[in-house]
């Protein structure tokens, strides 16, 4: 197959629903000599903060010189966005070889989507001999394809209500899922906020003799009372004494500052195990860490009509907030962070996310919000998501269906200070991103 054949073959697995397990995985693995049993792999679950966290450990572990793979999901645009070593996401050549081989074994046999991208990623990843691979987890974690693996170090981000059709209905039923990716023996970093949340990873960690860091008690993150700087405190050892009250995120958004703790505190464990960083990797790598669509501003210069032509400048606010907890972090930044005239929200979501508690927090905050639809059967069509907004609410709403006359709708209103911020799903900013400033891999 070339790529494209490849892509479609890959597209076609959609039509497979999510069927989580590991059976099919390990079958397939085996029939490839088990690639993954080559790599040493730092595997991340949660909820919310598993792309921040992997993101930060491949910047400031690449920028030490080490070779580092990423594997996330989902992407915004294209597959490639999955896969990148180093800096560099898969190239076309390399996908279409690798999935080719991958068909070519299945034979009649069926994976997901999923388990095909995850299958890819172990055998491009053995390849390249890479010191390490961050492996994120698509879905829960203990029926995840990506948990095949025996890793140096386990992360759970944090844990909060989002796919319960799969997770379960509850916080401990959720935790459950997470921590099912806890090995025999090998050591946990949890950001679990909830005491039943957190008693759950306990209990697992306790069964398994996995050391547990947990965040609060092992290390924890002190803010600066009059900039933006904070202090990594915690975890005597090999990072002891290196990490300094200076340290700054690139990323904005309070909470990154303990989604980058939580990646200090997996650098302080890797650190014994052959993984050392310098303090100033540390510094320099939190403040070169980019998370496209993830509080990701962008400003465009556009003519516009205004009593006479002017050159202007439009703000852009993409974040792929689409859960209760994503969208109450959304709304805290943009409260605590942010300075403007006025907000103009596009949201996009897809059906089966919690509408009723998302909707109404952004709303309240709106001056104007565009609901629109982005593509996929998933997706909740603008009168769905009216529906959801408190009916003394509704006047500012419109409805746009269309995703890119959505964004002509917003800037036709933005005026000079306003901002428009695009959220309530992934695949809304993978479209907005793509048509505002081109795809994030090479074409």
């Amino acid at each position: 197959m070339n790529y494209l054949e490849a892509e479609a073959y890959l597209n076609s697995l959609q039509f497979h629903k999510i069927k989580l397990g590991l059976g099919a995985m390990r079958a397939f693995l085996a029939r490839v000599r088990r690639p993954e049993k080559d790599l040493k792999f730092v595997h991340v679950a949660g909820t919310n903060g598993k792309g921040s966290v992997s993101m930060t450990l491949q910047t400031i572990l690449t920028r030490a010189g080490y070779r580092v793979g990423l594997y996330t999901s989902p992407h915004l645009s294209s597959v490639r966005e999955r896969l990148r070593a180093g800096e560099a996401f898969i190239d076309k050549e390399k996908f279409a070889e690798i999935a080719t081989r991958i068909k070519d074994v299945l034979g009649d046999d069926k994976i997901t989507y999923f388990e095909f991208t995850t299958a890819l990623a172990f055998l491009w990843f053995a390849e390249l001999e890479l010191d390490l691979v961050i492996l994120e987890t698509g879905l829960g974690g203990r029926l995840d394809a990506t948990n095949v693996v025996v890793p140096l170090v386990s992360v759970i981000t944090n844990v909060s209500m989002d796919h319960e059709a799969y997770l379960g209905n509850d916080l401990e039923s959720i935790a459950y899922e997470k921590a099912g990716i806890v090995k025999a023996g090998v050591p946990v970093v949890c950001g679990t906020e909830e005491e039943q949340t957190t008693e759950v990873v306990r209990a697992r960690c306790r069964d398994l003799g996995a050391p547990l860091y947990q965040y609060g008690e092992a290390f924890t993150a002190a803010k600066s009372a009059v900039d933006s700087s904070w202090q990594w405190l915690g975890l005597a050892g090999p990072l002891a004494g290196l990490i300094r009250p200076e340290l700054r995120c690139a990323m904005r958004g309070s909470y990154q500052i303990r989604n980058a703790s939580l990646a200090l505190a997996v650098l302080a464990v890797l650190a014994e195990r052959g993984f050392g960083v310098s303090p100033e990797d540390i510094r320099a790598g939190l403040l070169q860490v980019r998370w496209p669509g993830r509080l990701e501003h962008i400003v465009l210069n556009r003519t516009r009509e205004d009593g006479g032509e002017r050159r202007g400048a439009v703000h852009y606010l993409l974040d792929g907030a689409h859960n209760p907890a994503g969208v109450s972090s959304l709304v805290t930044t943009l409260s605590e962070e942010y300075t403007y005239r006025h907000l103009i929200v596009i949201w996009g979501a897809m059906a089966d996310k919690d509408l009723m508690q998302t909707i109404p927090l952004i709303g309240a905050m709106a001056d104007r919000i565009i609901f629109t639809r982005p593509a996929g059967e998933r997706s909740a069509e603008p009168e769905q998501l009216l529906a959801c907004l408190p009916e003394a609410l509704q006047p500012r709403a419109v409805l746009v269906r269309d995703v890119i006359q959505a964004l002509a709708a917003a800037e036709a209103q933005a005026g000079p200070g306003d901002i428009i911020v695009v959220a309530g799903s992934l695949y809304l900013i993978g479209a907005v991103r793509s048509f505002l400033v081109g795809e994030l891999v090479s074409p």
